[in-house]
């Protein structure tokens, strides 16, 4: 187990609040982190990526970095111009 996965438990342990948060933060970050790096991937910088999407690249950065409450209809959008699918699976 590493240092980090470590950590986390046992700060969930102490730490309700934390608990409570974890899995939703966790989620809206893996959102933004995957596609910050299929915008990567494609070799678009956020200003490209907004501009395709006729949008400001203040959109794609809070996107990215805080990607909570986003639609899915803008998650298939992005997914789209990258030319990529989205898949939504709830396990």
């Amino acid at each position: 187990m590493s240092d980090l996965k470590r950590y986390i438990g046992e700060r969930k342990k102490r730490d309700i609040k934390f608990a409570e948060g974890y899995e939703e933060g966790y989620g809206q970050f893996r959102i933004g982190a995957t596609l910050r790096q299929a915008r990567e991937s494609a070799g678009l910088t956020q200003e490209e990526l907004a501009d395709r999407l006729k949008t400001k690249k203040t959109a794609i950065s809070r996107i990215e970095n805080h990607a909570e409450d986003i639609k899915l209809s803008t998650l298939e959008r992005v997914a789209s111009v990258l030319g990529k699918h989205l898949y939504v699976s709830i396990s």
